[in-house]
Formats: structure tokens, sequence, C-alpha cells
């Protein structure tokens, strides 16, 4: 069985944004594959009792300069969204909807990239067709696409396992099953992903 890593991630985390910035590069490193595992962080939020780090002022304010300090260590962009927070709910479909096709990676770039560096309102309609069309994707289809009952049922399994796993927050990684939270564990899933045969 091939190395593998699950990323349980959500578009409206900067977290998760910096997370897969690193891990095709951790996982290159190891041999390893990213099993990608959109889901809804506010379901598990939900079901968790959690809630956003912005929720409470003192620990917002310290997560934006905490973010700040890896983004600078990644030597990646980061600009928090003053539209924050976008309801990600048709953002999450549509992952799950292009999960199992080549427009997958394109779609999960431009989303990320639209909201953490260019400081995007994807929760406008217009400027989310207009993020689409730049990664040459069609704003006809992505609506049908979210729309398809499928795809729906796929992001619901994928965030009541989420749920189900234990995980309270994105992004949530597992290797092996042992679960490792948010982007400042990526050195323990490198170490993890290390021990695999």
């Amino acid at each position: 069985m091939s190395k593998q890593v699950e990323f349980f991630f959500d578009f409206g985390s900067p977290a998760s944004y910096l997370a897969w910035s690193q891990l095709p590069r951790i996982t290159a490193a190891a041999g390893a594959q990213i099993t990608w595992r959109p889901m809804l962080l506010g379901g598990v939020f939900k079901a968790s009792g959690n809630q956003s780090p912005v929720a409470i002022p003192a620990k917002g304010r310290y997560m934006l300069q905490d973010l700040a300090r890896f983004a600078q260590r990644y030597d990646v962009p980061l600009a928090f969204n003053p539209y924050f927070p976008i309801n990600t709910l048709q953002l999450m479909r549509g992952a799950a909807g292009y999960l199992d096709s080549a427009a997958f990676q394109p779609y999960v770039r431009a989303v990320f990239e639209a909201i953490w560096v260019q400081q995007q309102n994807l929760g406008n309609r217009e400027v989310v067709a207009q993020v689409l069309r730049g990664a040459g994707l069609n704003p006809a289809e992505f609506k049908q696409l979210v729309s398809d009952e499928a795809v729906k049922q796929r992001l619901k399994d994928n965030t009541e396992e989420a749920i189900r796993r234990g995980v309270f927050g994105a992004p949530t990684l597992f290797v092996d099953g042992e679960m490792f939270f948010g982007q400042d564990r990526l050195d323990f899933v490198a170490e993890a992903l290390a021990r695999q045969a």
C-alpha cells in the first residue's frame, strides 16, 4: 500500500490554505500521495462545539500574527480576506464535484488563491464565475455540478466521516489513522510518513 495523507480541508480556513501550499512538497519528499477530503467546516464546528478562533478577539489577533509568521516561513503569500467569513458551501461542493477530474487541482488552486492571496469575495456569484473562468472552468457547468445530489451527498458524507473520526477544525490530516490538526503540525505529518513502510 502506498503512503498517503488524508487532507480534510475547507477553503474558508487560512490554515488549510497554508497546509495546501506545503503538502505537495512534503508528500513528494516522502513518496506519498494526498487523499483530498473536502468537508464543511461549519458542520464540523457545530457537531464538535468548536468555533473559529476569530470569534475570540485576543485569540483571533494572535492567530493572524501566527499565520503571517508561517506564510513567511513557507515563503508563500497570505492576505487575510476582508470578506471573512465566507460561506463556502458552494465552493466545497465544487471541490467534492471536481474531486476525481482533471479540473480538481486548477479549481483548488484558483479558489484558495482567490480567497487568501487576492482577497476576493467568493461569497459573490459573479466573482466566483470570474475566478472559474480564470482557471479555465465553465461557470454554467459549475452551477450544474454543485446542484447535483450525488455531489451534495459526497460533501455531506466527508463531513460526517470527519466528525466521526474526531475532527474539530481545519485542516486536519491523517497518516495511518493518526490525526494531526493544523498546518503547524506538518512536521509531525512528515515524520509519520517517514515511519511508514
